[in-house]
């Protein structure tokens, strides 16, 4: 699916397709987000499959690194896809969630 744009009742979204580069670090979510601020979104819609692994593991820092940079520029995130085989494999996801 390739990247879509619409409105929703007043607020931009922006949906990543599931074929592009992974998010492994905070760097590759300034780029999401700045393509996001070309198209004024409000909201941005990320599917699974475009995180690297290591972002559920919440040790590693890089969920924290890339959703502060979400609050940094005002973005809504939306994770869309089934997650529940790392909230199966970790607690601190769990909470997290």
């Amino acid at each position: 699916m390739a990247d879509r744009y619409y409105d929703l009742q007043g607020v931009r979204i922006v949906e990543l397709g599931a074929e592009g580069a992974p998010l492994r670090s905070d760097r590759d979510a300034v780029e999401v987000i700045a393509g996001a601020a070309e198209n004024r979104a409000d909201v941005l819609v990320i599917p699974v499959e475009r995180f690297d692994e290591d972002f559920f593991r919440l040790r590693t820092g890089i969920a924290g690194q890339i959703i502060q940079k979400f609050v940094t520029y005002g973005l809504r995130l939306v994770i869309m896809g089934d997650i529940s085989k790392y909230v199966q494999q970790s607690s601190a996801l769990q909470d997290f969630i």
